[in-house]
């Protein structure tokens, strides 16, 4: 682990400090905010904190990858469209009373969303690894 030596006395005489009353640990921040108390820095870090795993958690569940837009309104329009899809698979998944876990059924959805199958037909041919069941009305145009 890197050591940061700090030159001047200022810098060493000020640095917020935070015990965890869980852990027992203490935590020293550095910052150059030396008007604010420390009970203040240690809540914008913990804030943070909480932002940088909101955004881990959008790209384990959510399926972003990357941002297609740079301002403020694309990228929220984009979490919110990522949002609203996690919910409606989880309402799905709740629903049909489905085993297979949120991811198992995005990734199904995301691989047969043009296929016209009932979702549970889909979901058993990816158990099962038969083919779904169509519907009567729809053409296949390659089997004879």
């Amino acid at each position: 682990m890197a050591a940061i030596k700090l030159e001047s006395v200022a810098a060493l005489r000020w640095n917020p400090h935070f015990r965890d009353a869980k852990t027992g640990k203490t935590l020293v921040f550095l910052t150059n905010m030396t008007a604010q108390p420390a009970s203040t820095i240690c809540d914008l870090y913990k804030s943070r904190w909480q932002v940088e795993l909101f955004f881990k958690w959008i790209k384990q569940h959510l399926r972003i990858k990357a941002f297609y837009g740079t301002s403020e309104n694309a990228v929220k329009t984009q979490i919110w469209i990522a949002v609203s899809v996690y919910v409606l698979v989880a309402i799905i998944r709740k629903r049909l009373k489905l085993d297979a876990s949120l991811y198992t059924l995005m990734q199904v959805f995301s691989v047969t969303v043009f296929e016209k199958a009932s979702i549970e037909s889909v979901i058993l041919q990816t158990v099962d690894g038969s083919e779904p069941v169509m519907d009567d009305n729809q053409l296949n145009l390659f089997r004879y």
